[in-house]
């Protein structure tokens, strides 16, 4: 059964100035996220921390109408028990398509001097990190203002997820994927309210794509400009370079 609250009741009607409010912090978050991945270097470097800045001051000067509670925002040690079973879901989806890849040839850690669990660890670990960050813009960020919005719990967890997907455009891999957990995060997130099982699946999920799918297929992951002006030979030499400067 999916709960009806955010720190807010789900169906309650906001005031025009309070429904205002969110949608303006939903749009400005948004349109600099969308400007930090649409932006060339290196205006995009310094746009990033334009855009984090603003996601965290708004976070903190609404905190107590929006999210009312660290609770209401899922960091909590309640339901991470009964809520882990999405992270076996995840391992066992990453390890079904690390069998594909193998077999298709595509699995980009099984053999070379890249392969093995020391190589994730060390080219992963900011992932897993950013992956978090993504699940609390997601979840604390847009889910919570969008059902304030919307007042219908299902349909709030739609248009966070629509507008978590477009932010991958024009990735024909991750737009449709992140589509998907995007719903279904949202609804997981309404039902446990728990953001740490969530984040640690989403960096399960997205490891596993990034090592089953290859570069020149999803662009390295990237999204934005940084998808269009993707040059695998450019980045391949640089790999190579940074391999060879890691060996002693």
């Amino acid at each position: 059964m999916v709960e009806d609250s955010a720190g807010d009741p789900g169906g309650d009607r906001k005031p025009a100035h309070a429904r205002f409010r969110d949608l303006a912090e939903i749009a400005i978050a948004y349109g600099l996220i969308l400007a930090v991945e649409w932006s060339p270097r290196p205006v995009q470097r310094w746009l990033w921390w334009v855009a984090a800045a603003a996601v965290v001051f708004i976070t903190a000067i609404s905190f107590g109408r929006v999210n009312t509670s660290l609770d209401a925002m899922g960091l909590r040690r309640k339901n991470f028990l009964r809520s882990l079973w999405i992270v076996a879901v995840a391992l066992g989806l990453a390890v079904a398509a690390a069998v594909a890849a193998h077999h298709f040839h595509t699995l980009r850690v099984s053999n070379g001097p890249w392969g093995g669990p020391v190589w994730l660890l060390e080219n992963y670990w900011a992932y897993a990190i950013w992956a978090a960050v993504q699940q609390f813009l997601l979840q604390c960020f847009f889910l919570a203002r969008l059902l304030r919005l919307l007042g219908r719990p299902r349909l709030a967890a739609l248009a966070a997820a629509f507008i978590f997907a477009c932010a991958h455009i024009p990735s024909p891999i991750l737009a449709p994927i992140t589509l998907v957990w995007g719903i279904t995060a949202c609804l997981l997130f309404l039902r446990y309210r728990n953001l740490y099982t969530l984040a640690i699946a989403h960096a399960i999920l997205g490891v596993a794509v990034a090592v089953t799918v290859p570069g020149t297929v999803d662009h390295n992951m990237r999204v934005g400009l940084g998808y269009l002006t993707y040059n695998p030979h450019r980045h391949y030499r640089h790999a190579r370079w940074r391999e060879r400067s890691a060996q002693p």
